[in-house]
């Protein structure tokens, strides 16, 4: 029912899925959906948790996964490049603005966000140990290059046709480039 409910809110937004909608995609009926779930905040804070869960071990395994930080690095970047528009980042980008006005989606959203520039600023730290990158702050780097994918996923879900998935990667792999002193053909 969780992956349902992150699926319809994901096509029709917080503010506009009501929770006949979610049933009816579970195939369950309403009732049975208020037997698991309190409330309708209650199942969107679930349905968050969930797709916070999904991503979190996928940063997870990532953060396992063997290789030099330069490949890892590159795998961070696809994993959270808003280059292909996807249901999954709509869905993320209407859970942040309901995260001004939830305190359970703002400390779901804060939590996976200090998980990701975690891995980040490893990896980077990484790098720098190892010579493969120059980056004199690895904790800024981290903010910089994740608040340019987090606007570029604002700005390519808002407005699909501005900018082609090809541009969107250049940007972030330019960006990286610059901070971690690499070439961009490399990332």
């Amino acid at each position: 029912m969780l992956r349902t409910a992150c699926e319809v809110i994901a096509e029709q937004g917080f503010g506009h899925t009501r929770t006949i909608d979610i049933a009816k995609a579970a195939g369950v009926s309403q009732a049975l959906l208020f037997y698991h779930f309190d409330t309708k905040e209650g199942l969107f804070a679930q349905a968050f948790g969930y797709a916070a869960r999904v991503h979190l071990q996928s940063l997870a395994d990532l953060e396992e996964s063997a290789g030099a930080p330069l490949d890892r690095l590159r795998s961070l970047l696809r994993l959270c490049s808003p280059a292909i528009p996807t249901k999954g980042w709509r869905f993320w980008i209407d859970a942040w603005s309901e995260g001004m006005r939830s305190p359970e989606l703002e400390a779901t959203s804060r939590r996976i966000d200090a998980r990701g520039r975690t891995l980040m600023r490893g990896i980077i730290e990484a790098g720098v140990d190892c010579g493969q990158f120059a980056c004199p702050d690895p904790d800024a780097t981290t903010w910089r290059l994740f608040a340019l994918i987090d606007g570029l996923a604002v700005q390519t879900h808002l407005h699909p046709n501005a900018l082609s998935r090809r541009r969107v990667n250049a940007l972030i792999r330019t960006a990286a480039s610059y901070e971690l002193g690499v070439a961009a053909e490399r990332l």
